[in-house]
């Protein structure tokens, strides 16, 4: 049976996506769960699994293109049918294919979306019977003006590298910058240049001075153009402080048995273990402990998770990343501790996928590296809860009546309180402390 397959919402929210590199082509042999195409949205690139087998029959965008959702990008068929099958798919003969516009809209900041907890990537399919009808592909239209069209990743990229991408040689639709241009572009990248910030010229700050007029704006400046993934930080977080009922409790960890336990694991393990990975698994623990805090508010109902799928953040050149590390509560400390590592080195490199930075119902951000002592830190929607990590330090503290000297750690929890109460979050961050005072209960 011939089928039809769409372009899926692989983001929460697009309407377009950029159809980034095809991984077949025409007569490849596709199996169900083969990857076929990359994509790119505002904070990764996601590699797309067809649900479906077939025979690649046509490719119906081009590399670079955006597509919006629901539209065509590929027809498979069985071994036995004819070629007139998948073509019939299209509904009028072929005459209709999914390209790229001929004149593309400049990169605009995403509308709102609702908060979604796993992704969706569902292709739609339709299948008819066999009809023989022309087949018409439509050629990439050449650039037109002086317009320059960029990716949203190409633009990330390159920001991080240093590339003025007016050097850059566009080969997609349109003459669309797309990621193949920039690494070629890297392969044989000439002398960096210097961009030195505006400057107002001697002259004319002197007139300016002698008339009286004297401006309040600095002397010199550089504009620094947002980022795809920058409007989705500030889209997002801007969405949870305006909507989500934030509150804040926080609480100082004695550290002394911790710091010794994860010298003496690392003292015999392969795999260095860090305070943060130990923190993720206090927390993953003390969600196993209150289990009614491993939830998340929506419209209509409160939804409790059976295992645990922790946010971690990362800080990269473009901006904060949040990808998941799922059913932590089940790892061994090493094995989190890896997959803490493979998600913080492929978010830095851009090679998350869109369900790792989707789900979960809390998070876990550390400041400590940077010796900040404690912080409250914003709810990544829709998840009812974030732990804000300070840096351990020396402090006075009183025990047994007693002053003395211990390693302190100041955390602090944001919660939604549509979904936690108080008591609730009081409860769970209790939990929390008791697990890494308490350091051993983590290896049991």
């Amino acid at each position: 049976m011939a089928t039809l397959i769409r372009m899926p919402e692989v983001a929460a929210g697009a309407t377009e996506i950029v159809l980034s590199k095809w991984l077949v082509s025409v007569g490849d042999q596709v199996n169900a769960g083969d990857l076929i195409a990359e994509m790119e949205t505002e904070k990764a690139v996601v590699d797309y699994a067809s649900d479906f087998g077939g025979k690649v029959h046509r490719i119906l965008v081009a590399e670079g293109a955006d597509v919006e959702v629901g539209s065509p990008i590929l027809i498979l068929l069985d071994d036995s049918e004819a070629g007139s099958a998948g073509d019939a798919l299209l509904g009028d003969g072929g005459a209709t294919i999914a390209t790229p516009a001929a004149q593309p809209v400049a990169e605009q900041p995403a509308a709102p979306s609702s908060p979604v907890v796993s992704p969706v990537v569902s292709p739609v399919i339709a299948t008819v019977s066999p009809v023989v009808s022309p087949v018409i592909v439509a050629a990439p239209v050449a650039p037109s003006g002086d317009r320059t069209f960029v990716s949203p990743l190409v633009r990330k990229l390159a920001r991080e590298t240093g590339v003025d991408l007016a050097q850059v040689v566009g080969t997609g639709p349109n003459g669309r910058k797309v990621r193949r241009d920039l690494e070629a572009y890297l392969a044989n990248r000439p002398a960096a240049s210097t961009v030195q910030p505006t400057q107002q010229p001697a002259s004319q700050a002197s007139a300016t001075l002698a008339s009286g007029n004297v401006s309040h704006e600095p002397a010199g400046f550089t504009a620094v153009p947002h980022t795809g993934m920058r409007r989705a930080i500030a889209r997002r977080l801007t969405e949870s402080k305006s909507t989500v009922p934030h509150f804040y409790l926080s609480a100082d960890c004695n550290v002394d048995e911790l710091l010794e336990l994860r010298k003496r694991i690392n003292a015999a393990s392969p795999v260095k273990i860090s305070v943060n990975d130990l923190v993720v698994r206090a927390v993953a623990l003390a969600l196993v402990d209150v289990p009614e805090a491993n939830v998340i508010w929506t419209p209509e109902a409160m939804r409790r998770f059976d295992s645990v799928d922790i946010s971690v953040a990362v800080s990269t050149d473009g901006g904060l990343l949040t990808p998941i590390v799922r059913s932590a509560e089940k790892r061994s400390l090493t094995n989190l501790s890896a997959e803490i590592a493979d998600l913080a080195t492929r978010s830095r490199s851009g090679k998350l996928r869109q369900d790792e930075l989707e789900g979960g119902s809390f998070a876990v951000t550390n400041l400590g590296m940077f010796g900040t002592k404690e912080f409250a830190a914003i709810l990544n929607p829709p998840q009812s809860g974030i732990l804000a990590v300070g840096a351990a330090s020396k402090r006075a503290v009183v025990i047994d009546d007693e002053i003395s000297i211990a390693n302190i750690m100041t955390v602090t929890l944001s919660a939604d309180h549509r979904a936690i109460d108080g008591a609730l979050a009081a409860q769970w961050l209790a939990a929390f402390v008791s697990r890494i005072e308490n350091p051993l209960s983590m290896l049991i």
